[in-house]
């Protein structure tokens, strides 16, 4: 059995795919369409509960569920493949550190953004709602840009300098959402010197393409 990466183009789908290409694992990909919300119909919720992208099925059978436990998991299962420094190098607290914080921080308000009807019944609060995602969205990112070393543009432009690891996959992604493609390029350099270097890896150029995370 191989793995088994449910998703959808555009998904957080897209982080779990990059760190298998960098562990070197093949994966069969199954379509979940956000569009028509296919993730919250029953025989999606059989495995995943919660009706959220991604899900991923490990070799052995284990459903694993939320992209930071999946992308730690994988590490752990590939140590050869160096995605993370080892327990104990203060270097990995730091990759562990930026990775909860966009997990627990920006992810969320993507939800919210995407769909700001499940948080009021006032159809006229929806705009603004959206618009309030976005701007705390864009906060977590200036704080990355600010305070997580980022280097810029260079020979080390990504988190833990020239070394990329897994903490550089949720940072460059979502840094394309939410009208991200435009936006990080004009107001956040070291973050876009970041996304640049991950979809140029030869391991996740073709992924980062398929997703459009690229262009307008």
């Amino acid at each position: 059995m191989t793995y088994i990466l449910y998703g959808d183009r555009g998904s957080g789908s897209a982080m779990v795919e990059m760190a298998l290409a960098e562990a070197g694992q093949a994966v069969e990909l199954r379509s979940v369409p956000l569009e028509g919300d296919h993730q919250l119909r029953a025989a999606y919720r059989a495995i995943n509960p919660m009706g959220r992208l991604p899900t991923l099925l490990l070799p052995d059978g284990t459903v694993l569920t939320e992209h930071l436990a999946i992308l730690l998991t994988i590490a752990d299962l590939h140590p050869d493949a160096a995605l993370l420094p080892p327990a104990g190098d203060p270097a990995r607290a730091i990759a562990l550190r930026w990775m909860a914080l966009m997990a627990s921080e920006f992810y969320p308000l993507v939800t919210v953004w995407d769909y700001p009807a499940r948080y009021t019944p006032d159809a006229t609060a929806l705009a603004g709602i959206r618009d309030r995602a976005v701007a705390q969205a864009r906060d977590v990112l200036r704080v990355v840009e600010a305070h997580a070393g980022l280097r810029g543009a260079g020979s080390e432009p990504f988190l833990l300098g020239a070394r990329f690891s897994l903490a550089d996959i949720p940072i460059a992604v979502m840094s394309r959402w939410m009208g991200g493609r435009a936006w990080t390029p004009a107001n956040l350099p070291r973050i876009e010197a970041l996304a640049q270097a991950v979809a140029a890896r030869p391991a996740i150029a073709a992924i980062w393409r398929r997703h459009r995370l690229s262009g307008d």
